[in-house]
Parts: C-alpha cells; sequence; structure tokens
C-alpha cells in the first residue's frame, strides 16, 4: 500500500509505528530494507544519504528532494530550517523555496509560476519536474520540431539518389535489378528528438497527477513515430547548440533531470524505484551565489571557489616544494587589490543562546581566518552566511580577530533571495544595501 510522507533534514526513519512528524515517521518494512541497500552505510557524519543508527532505524543526512521506494512509498524531504509545520501553507511555502534553490542550482528554466503551479506545489517533487517538462515539450510542439536530413543506404527495386557502385558490381547473378542506393531523407529521427521521446516514455510511466497524466499521453500520441533514444550520453553529446537549435535549449536540463534517472546521485542496479535528491549545502551555496551576483556593485567582480591559496608549503628533502590543504572559499569579491571573502553555511543558529556561542562552530572560524590571513592579507571583512530561521532573524554583533580583520555573521532570507540588513553593511561597500528610510 503506497504512503505519501513528508520529513526534513536529518529526520529519523523507523518501522516501528509512532507518531509521524517532520523530525520522525515510522515507514513500511520494504522500504526501510530497500533504503538500506541503496544508500545505507554506518557512518554517522551526515555525509551518506541515509544513516543506520540503531536496530530498524535510519537517520538522514544532509540531502532534500524526494525518494520512492518499489513499494509505492514516498519521501519527500524538506529543508531543515523549517523545524515545525504548523499548517499546510508552510509546507508549500518551504517546497516553493526549494524548487527555486534546485532550479538556480542546475540552471534550470524557472518563471514566475501561475496558478496551475502554484497548485502542484502541494504535490511532491517529481510532478512539479513532470509539469515542467511537458509544459516545456508542449511549446517546443506548437513551435515545430526540429527536421534533418539523414542518408540511408538500402537495396531497392528503384534508383533513387546516388548508386553505391562498389557493392552494386558485387551484385550476384540474377540480381542485377536489385539496386543498392544512397539517399536522404528529412525526418526529425535527430538526437535531441531521441532524447526528449526518452524522456517523455519516463514521463508517461511515472507521472500521477491528473494534468500531468493528460498532457503526457497527448503528447506520447503526437511524437508516436519519433524513435527512442538507445545511447542517451552519446546523444547528449551530439545535442545541438547552433542558433537554429535555439528552441530547445530550455528543454534540455529537463532531459538531463529526468533521464538520469531523476537523480545527479544515479542509484545502481536493477531495482525499480525514483530518486531526486540534492546534497543541501551546495543548493544554498548555489542560491546564494546567484542571488549576490545581482548585489555586487559594477566594479566589483564576484568569483567563486577560488583556490590559489593553501594553508602551507612543504618541502621533503631533496624535492620540489609544494603546497599543501588548498583553502577554497565560496565567494570573493575583488576590487583591484582590495578582496571581501565571503562563505555559506548549512547550519541552524539561534541568535539568544550566547551560552551555545549561538550555534557556530570553532572549526568555521578557523576556516575564516585561514581565507583572511592567505587571500586578504589579514585585513579586511569576511563574512559567514546562514539561513535565516525563526531563531536567527538577525545579523549578529561583529566577531573581531584583530584590529585589521573583522568576521560578520549574517542571514540569509531564502524566500526573498537576499541577504537580511544590519551594521555588515557599511562594511561591505561590494554589495547594494537598501536605502535607509527617511525621518519623519
Amino acid at each position: 500500500m503506497s504512503q505519501a510522507l513528508v520529513v526534513r533534514e536529518y529526520a529519523e526513519l523507523t518501522t516501528v509505528p509512532d507518531k509521524t512528524s517532520l523530525k520522525q515517521t515510522s515507514i513500511p518494512e520494504s522500504c526501510f530494507d530497500w533504503l538500506v541497500e541503496q544508500f545505507g552505510g554506518s557512518s554517522t557524519s551526515g555525509k551518506l544519504i541515509v544513516n543506520v543508527t540503531g536496530l530498524r532505524k535510519l537517520k538522514l543526512g544532509s540531502y532534500v528532494g524526494f525518494i520512492q521506494s518499489p513499494c509505492g512509498t514516498s519521501i519527500e524531504i524538506l529543508p531543515k530550517h523549517i523545524l515545525t509545520a504548523k499548517s499546510e501553507n508552510q509546507l508549500e511555502e518551504s517546497r516553493k523555496v526549494l524548487l527555486k534553490m534546485i532550479a538556480v542550482s542546475m540552471n534550470l528554466p524557472f518563471q514566475q509560476v501561475g496558478s496551475a503551479n502554484l497548485q502542484l506545489m502541494k504535490y511532491p517533487l517529481p510532478e512539479w519536474i513532470y509539469a515542467r517538462f511537458l509544459g516545456e515539450l508542449d511549446r517546443l510542439y506548437k513551435k515545430g520540431l526540429r527536421f534533418s536530413y539523414e542518408t540511408v543506404e538500402e537495396e531497392s527495386r528503384f534508383l533513387r539518389g546516388q548508386l553505391n557502385t562498389s557493392i552494386q558490381l558485387r551484385q550476384p547473378p540474377g540480381q542485377d535489378h536489385r539496386f543498392h542506393i544512397r539517399h536522404e531523407i528529412f525526418t526529425p529521427n535527430r538526437p535531441e528528438n531521441r532524447l526528449i521521446k526518452l524522456a517523455l516514455g519516463i514521463v508517461r510511466e511515472k507521472v500521477q497527477q491528473a494534468d500531468n497524466w493528460r498532457l503526457a499521453n497527448e503528447l506520447g500520441h503526437l511524437l508516436e513515430e519519433l524513435p527512442e533514444s538507445l545511447s542517451p550520453d552519446l546523444d547528449f553529446r551530439r545535442w545541438g547548440d547552433s542558433r537554429l537549435m535555439t528552441t530547445y535549449r530550455d528543454i534540455r536540463p529537463w532531459c538531463e533531470l529526468i533521464i538520469h534517472q531523476l537523480n545527479p546521485l544515479a542509484q545502481k542496479g536493477g531495482h525499480e524505484g525514483i530518486s531526486l535528491l540534492f546534497p543541501m549545502e551546495k543548493l544554498f551555496e548555489h542560491y546564494v551565489v546567484h542571488a549576490l551576483r545581482k548585489e555586487v556593485k559594477h566594479h566589483w567582480r564576484l568569483r567563486t571557489q577560488l583556490s590559489g591559496e593553501s594553508l602551507c608549503t612543504h618541502k621533503p628533502s631533496g624535492k620540489t616544494a609544494r603546497k599543501m590543504f588548498r583553502l577554497i572559499p565560496d565567494i570573493v569579491l575583488t576590487c583591484g587589490k582590495n578582496r571581501q571573502i565571503l562563505d555559506t553555511k548549512w547550519k541552524v543558529l539561534n541568535c539568544a543562546d550566547i551560552n551555545d556561542k549561538y550555534g557556530l562552530k570553532q572549526p568555521d572560524f578557523y576556516q575564516m581566518f585561514a581565507y583572511g590571513k592567505k587571500y586578504m592579507e589579514g585585513r579586511g571583512e569576511l563574512m559567514l552566511i546562514y539561513p535565516l530561521t525563526d531563531s536567527f532573524d538577525a545579523p549578529l554583533p561583529v566577531f573581531t580577530f584583530d584590529d585589521d580583520m573583522r568576521l560578520w555573521i549574517v542571514p540569509f532570507d531564502l524566500k526573498k533571495g537576499t541577504l537580511v540588513d544590519g551594521e555588515y553593511c557599511e562594511a561591505f561597500p561590494s554589495l547594494y544595501t537598501k536605502p535607509k528610510a527617511l525621518a519623519g
């Protein structure tokens, strides 16, 4: 019997019947065994998709998205900043934010949603993926599929195109009336169309929402003559990017997402099931970078994953010195010789809990200190960016490493896609700040 469950990151899954919540829920034995076989591990580091924590207990890692086991149990995993769900609207809002983050991270087209798409927010993530793919395919079909000439070699009773003389001369006696010819046909059998047909076939098997099912089957009948791709990786490499193929650009990322088992961490083996999973740290990092690119002042340059500096150098005897422990900050803002370092952390802070240091971790401070020393020569402003939550809704007072280097802890509003304003604004001339309200 199928079940639809909603949890958040690091939720506990167990086969013991218990009260269902975002933090803990019970799943069938068959789903539990499948999760252990596909994704299980014994590590408690949080790096795995699921960690076996006890007898018939699993703990999810820092991944969000959707899993559906072969028995029909579906588990939707939302970001952990949603600690409680007081209403269905909060879940829909969280899902909407997550979809935006996925779209940004995977460079997927994401237009402003209308009433139909808002209705889809109530369904699990794959239904939204299917809807976006089907919508793009419907638009593409109405604009017209791209055809191309394909060379065909065949034996025929009629002479057409070019005679293949080398083969014709080897015809056995009595077959002189059969012509070996080579000619071209105008056909939609292109790599792009084959991949689209393959993705559409997957969607038709998996889709459940009524409007998606109806559109998928309608498009399936319209494209019935198209062959499916037999070598998706090869066809993706052959996907055209010329000016004539501009109408295909928006549908390609959806095809990639669907064909690659709806999962960048695609499961291996012959078991059926859906898994659409994304590492939350990377989603958050990409989302913040995407937002800040719009906020950086024009004479500043934003660079990501800069790797020019290392923590130290080491020179073994008789060998050339080499750099060790490379330092790779998430975001580096540069203007001439001026630099500012920003790093993202997908962790929930509590600005009222000073006794626990707000939930901040000492290794993160060591990391930022090293960035400042190596990339900024020990002078300037650094920033750690955390998600905005009910317990962390304003920037913290500045942390001072010394007279020349300071660290700011700033919340990022996932819904609005902006940093929350505070004292740090004057210290970061690289970023646009909102105008202050006029007195009176």
